[in-house]
């Protein structure tokens, strides 16, 4: 993620993904970034000076009610990319306020 962009993570992961924040150890306060998570899964945002968004490589997660978080991220103007190319799973794809691509598969 950009350097000084922690608020604009918080309010996609934490308000609209709702994952929790999680704290750093003290040593890696300094960098900068925001690390979240949901049950057992940890994201870790670390910050980059010449940040390039991850475009192809990302994350996949999995959503209890992916219906009414669809509905949400569209609501809040978040593109939402559905994916029907894997037979017998419902997924798709968004991005963060950073463009990295997020998967977002039905339990």
């Amino acid at each position: 993620m950009p350097a000084g962009e922690e608020d604009r993570a918080r309010a996609f992961y934490c308000k609209l993904l709702g994952m929790i924040e999680l704290s750093k150890p003290q040593e890696l306060l300094k960098r900068g970034g925001c690390w979240f998570g949901s049950g057992s899964v940890q994201l870790h945002l670390g910050v980059e000076g010449d940040f390039r968004p991850a475009k192809k490589a990302h994350p996949a997660l999995r959503c209890a009610d992916d219906d009414a978080l669809i509905e949400q991220l569209r609501a809040e103007g978040i593109e939402v990319k559905e994916d029907d190319s894997i037979p017998d799973v419902r997924r798709c794809h968004v991005c963060d306020p950073f463009g990295n691509r997020i998967e977002l598969i039905s339990q």
